[in-house]
């Protein structure tokens, strides 16, 4: 079935408890998808990069989960959603190294190359939302 989603998911992302929760489900889900544990390791650590990034950057907003399978193939997606500030140059925002906190520089660039689809959509003064998707190989 093309385009499927289950077990759709919603948290709440308000407190560092709800990066910890974040990670929680993501694991659960990835070991549902049946990756590898290098592979459950790169989509937790997005997952983490990205909760933080929710909340610090974003005042907290949402992560919705959910397994897929399109075209043949199944994984996991997930959304994370605020309503933030909006990122003012996303591709500053990409490059390898750049914070804009006190941070290692390593959230939205290094969440990119952990997964397989990477979808930042953002507007100054209207929150952003990105999309991630790990597919099992």
């Amino acid at each position: 079935m093309s385009g499927a989603a289950a077990g759709l998911e919603v948290l709440q992302i308000t407190e560092n408890a709800g990066v910890v929760q974040a990670r929680k489900l993501v694991r659960t889900l990835a070991q549902q998808c049946r990756f590898s544990l290098v592979e459950q390791t790169k989509l937790i650590t997005a997952a983490s990069e990205l909760a933080r990034n929710t909340l610090v950057h974003g005042g907290g907003g949402t992560m919705t989960a959910s397994l897929v399978e399109e075209h043949g193939r199944r994984g996991t997606r997930l959304v994370f959603a605020d309503q933030g500030p909006g990122i003012p140059d996303v591709d500053l925002a990409l490059t390898d190294g750049w914070t804009s906190g006190g941070g290692m520089g390593l959230g939205l660039s290094g969440s990119r190359r952990l997964v397989d689809d990477f979808v930042l959509n953002t507007q100054p003064g209207q929150g952003t939302v990105i999309t991630i998707t790990k597919w099992v190989r």
